[in-house]
């Protein structure tokens, strides 16, 4: 019987250890299920904020802005033909180097010296022309001088007659058949003088006119000698700039045919005239004036760094990717071995003028709150916030124009969800 007893008893503790080992595992198994299903967050204590004090620093601001190597104005030349014609020589090629005056291309030229060959006689008739007016006309007007000059002799012949005859028919000395004569032949004496007269303001007029006529024939007739000569000169097309061929466009054969755009032979390209224009924000623009110093580098030469200086900045501006830029010219200082070409990439950095003992903080210290500027001042109560009117960017700094004094302590950086007195 107690041993029936003990059994039962031994039974019961295993039976109660059993429940209450599943009682556990059960608790275990529901907290874990509680915990993922509603996890919470414990809290921790924020880190003490770092300060620091207000000082003065020295700016040597800059603007960063991409751009690309192109000529200047004029040192790219687009070389074409003025008049139609064959191609009989071609004497360039892509990669030569050209002088100014270099003949670089010939059309053909016969038709063209034939013109020129006419024209010049047409000249030499003109000078002929001219000097027989210059020969005959004066001995004309000196013949017709002569004639006046004996006219008026004999009209004064005549007068003494008449008169004497007036004297003497009074006194029956002659007929009066002879008085009218005498009459006569003076009057016909002063008809005789003032034909003459006439003769010889119509020869020198006469003079004057042919004279400014053959004058304006030889003028026309050298200004087209000289035009047919231009004409011959279009067909032999020489470099107006030294440099590089760029491209060439017409092969040697090749007839062209010019009219309102004139046809491209070759393009020459002077790599000692170039420049980089660089696309510079609209922030950064009003910072940006003639002759601050620049440097840049391009792709082909990641190791050497190209000085220059800023020369000109496009009035208008260009959108890219809806942002405004504007086209900043750099004149590129040290390409003597003529190493860049155009359309190279340049990363362009513009240094900007220098500031010197200009208040400054860190830019992780000011914070944008509400349209302002400010910055969490560490004081007896706690960081307050102040509003600053802030200045150049360098870097990690940012210069503080207005809002705090030298040695004021302020956080480091601004918390993002900091309150007044907090």
């Amino acid at each position: 019987m107690e041993a029936r007893l003990a059994k039962r008893r031994k039974s019961r503790r295993r039976r109660r250890l059993l429940f209450l080992t599943a009682l556990v595992v059960a608790s275990g198994t529901g907290a874990a299920v509680w915990q993922g299903w509603f996890p919470t967050t414990a809290k921790t204590a924020d880190p003490a904020a770092v300060t620091a004090r207000v000082v003065r620093r020295d700016f040597t601001s800059s603007v960063l802005a991409t751009g690309a190597v192109k000529p200047e104005i004029g040192a790219e030349v687009r070389v074409g033909a003025r008049i139609s014609g064959k191609v009989e020589k071609l004497r360039a090629n892509i990669g030569d180097s050209v002088q100014v005056g270099q003949v670089i291309a010939e059309l053909e030229k016969a038709d063209l010296q034939a013109n020129v060959g006419q024209r010049q006689a047409e000249l030499e008739l003109a000078k002929a022309n001219l000097a027989a007016v210059e020969s005959l006309s004066p001995l004309q007007i000196a013949k017709a001088k002569a004639d006046v000059v004996r006219w008026e002799a004999s009209l004064a012949q005549t007068e003494q007659e008449r008169k004497r005859a007036t004297r003497l028919l009074p006194k029956q000395a002659i007929s009066g058949t002879d008085y009218d004569v005498a009459v006569a032949n003076h009057e016909m004496g002063k008809a005789q003088l003032t034909a003459a007269q006439k003769a010889y303001d119509l020869a020198k007029t006469e003079y004057v006119d042919q004279l400014r006529q053959a004058n304006a024939e030889l003028a026309r007739a050298e200004s087209a000698l000289k035009y047919a000569k231009a004409t011959l000169s279009y067909a032999t097309l020489t470099a107006p700039i030294s440099g590089v061929i760029g491209s060439v466009s017409t092969q040697e054969g090749e007839t062209v045919a010019a009219g309102l755009n004139s046809p491209t032979f070759v393009t020459i390209i002077d790599l000692k005239r170039l420049q980089v224009d660089a696309m510079v924000d609209e922030v950064d623009i009003g910072k940006v004036h003639s002759g601050q110093k620049a440097v840049f580098t391009v792709d082909a030469f990641p190791a050497r760094e190209f000085s220059g200086k800023v020369v000109a900045i496009y009035p208008k501006a260009i959108l890219l990717e809806n942002v405004v830029y504007y086209d900043v010219v750099v004149e590129i200082e040290g390409n003597e071995d003529e190493v860049l070409r155009p359309d190279m990439t340049a990363s362009v950095t513009i240094f900007l003028d220098e500031k010197k003992g200009v208040l400054a903080v860190p830019v992780k210290a000011v914070k944008r709150e509400r349209g302002k500027n400010v910055v969490y001042v560490v004081s007896g109560g706690g960081p307050q916030p102040r509003e600053v009117k802030v200045g150049w960017k360098d870097g990690a700094w940012i210069e503080i124009v207005a809002g705090l004094e030298e040695g004021e302590t302020f956080l480091a950086e601004a918390p993002a969800d900091a309150k007044t007195g907090k």
